[in-house]
């Protein structure tokens, strides 16, 4: 077992109470896997207190000094790959090979916002007179807070922390309770690069007590949040009086479209690959998936042949395709949607039931699960499940489809596979969706690239990911300057 205090001020310390919490490995749930300070309210001040001291030193720093700081925090990260990606594991469910990629991501990352710090910077901007300059600078915004989730533990806080400190902020970290072990390790890692105390602060405890002081705190100027969509709205509201800034990441009802052209194998590929890679716990991952009538048939018999060939178990073993789903919570919540599914009319077409056969009896394992006579009006076909639940709705033809993908209230990731490449760049035209895909899976995300959602799915104010990320932690100063005199 790991014991992991708070790191605050750029020391390793308790809770102000004392408390303590223990999280256990959702395959085996009488291994013990790590021990977390249990903070609360004066927790969060007291992190919040040390980023506010720390700010000016790292503001005065240049992009190019920050940079390496995460330079060679990519470096530390990364020759701990392994260790890391087999802690991941044990923590959060998610096979060793998921995790693996998912520390790789968190390397890459780093890498690639310490290289960018050499051009990060304003522009020169044509005056229309002789004699003066016009120019912007980019300067960072203070103490930022950041809440993250657990699915994702380490590529998460990495997309997050990386721009937030080439940036020039100092931050405070509250990690999901479930999974803080990779949110602590990143501190780790930059603490051993030379970052500066203070400048990171990361903290466990209560998520009303410690999330609420962030988002109230006058002394935070923005905040990162990935979540569900009721806490994203409560902590919006918190900061919306002071006008903070926001960057709201929310769920999904991620739409697959299966037409009648389409590559069937690849289809069902697809499919597999986004439903119940990650045990489905992705908010990219593909709930839905809409297919012409055409190929209905033909396409479930291959897609329920495929998840029952599926193997289940845990993710440290070899040749697991999929793991346990992360906690109790998650894991009878998945029952609860498919038994109101099949309430409301639904087949369960492959899976549906718990795994409890030798060792798995002692963790939350359940077969992947594909249900078919899914309607749009049934809660399945409109609730965000985050689970291995896949549903199959069945439309007449691309107009259908399109209106059925884009009849929901939220819009982060949706894919299409077609042969036909009008369509699918109608699709990509007009599907209400922040990423879009077609003939790839809904999930997966190029760190270069711009990431985040629309409607209900995101605050849609600055986008996560690339070299834009560096925008939302960041303001622009314009400078106005006659040297004609």
């Amino acid at each position: 077992m790991r014991t992991y205090q708070n790191f605050i001020g750029g020391e390793w310390v308790p809770a102000t109470s004392g408390k303590k919490y223990q999280n256990t490995n959702p395959a085996d749930t009488r291994e013990i896997v790590a021990e977390y300070a249990s903070g609360a309210q004066e927790d969060a001040k007291r992190a919040i207190e040390a980023a506010s001291k720390a700010f000016a030193q790292w503001k005065a720093a240049t992009p190019v000094a920050r940079g390496r700081v995460l330079s060679k925090a990519s470096q530390i990260l990364e020759s701990r790959k392994a260790e890391l990606a087999e802690l991941l594991t044990r923590e959060e469910g998610k096979t060793l090979a998921e995790s693996t990629g998912e520390v790789q991501r968190a390397v890459d990352i780093f890498r690639f916002f310490g290289g960018i710090s050499y051009v990060m910077g304003g522009q020169t901007i044509p005056h229309e007179l002789p004699g003066n300059l016009l120019y912007t600078v980019r300067q960072p915004l203070g103490v930022v807070g950041m809440i993250t989730p657990w699915n994702f533990p380490i590529a998460i806080p990495a997309w997050k922390v990386a721009p937030a400190l080439l940036a020039g902020n100092s931050i405070v970290l509250k990690p999901a309770s479930q999974a803080p072990s990779m949110s602590f390790e990143l501190a780790r890692a930059l603490q051993e690069a030379g970052l500066p105390k203070g400048v990171l602060n990361v903290l466990t405890g209560d998520g009303r007590s410690t999330g609420g002081e962030l988002a109230s705190n006058p002394g935070v100027v923005a905040m990162s949040f990935t979540g569900s969509l009721s806490v994203g709205q409560q902590i919006y509201m918190q900061l919306a009086p002071r006008m903070a800034r926001a960057q709201m990441e929310m769920g999904g009802k991620n739409p697959t479209i299966v037409l009648g052209d389409a590559d069937l194998d690849l289809a069902v590929t697809l499919v597999i690959k986004a439903g119940f890679g990650l045990t489905g716990q992705a908010c990219t991952a593909t709930s839905r998936v809409i297919v012409e009538k055409s190929v209905a048939e033909l396409f479930t018999q291959k897609l329920v042949e495929k998840t029952r060939a599926l193997k289940v178990g845990n993710g440290l073993t070899a040749g697991i395709d999929m793991g346990p789903a992360v906690n109790k919570q998650e894991f009878e919540g998945n029952f609860q949607h498919i038994e109101q599914a099949v309430a409301e009319g639904a087949k369960i077409a492959a899976g549906g039931k718990r795994l409890e056969d030798g060792d798995m009896k002692h963790g939350f394992f359940m077969e992947p699960t594909v249900l078919t006579g899914v309607t749009p009006q049934m809660k399945i076909a409109q609730e965000e499940v985050f689970g291995p639940v896949v549903a199959v709705l069945v439309v007449e033809n691309f107009e259908e489809a399109m209106t059925l993908a884009n009849s929901l209230d939220v819009g982060l990731s949706a894919s299409i596979v077609t042969r036909d490449i009008k369509k699918a760049m109608q699709y990509t035209d007009r599907i209400e969706a922040g990423v879009v895909k077609v003939n790839q899976i809904s999930t997966g995300l190029a760190l270069q690239a711009p990431f985040g959602g629309v409607k209900k799915s995101s605050s849609d104010t600055f986008k996560e990911q690339g070299a834009s990320a560096v925008d939302f932690y960041s303001k622009i100063k314009t400078v106005y300057l006659d040297y004609s005199a």
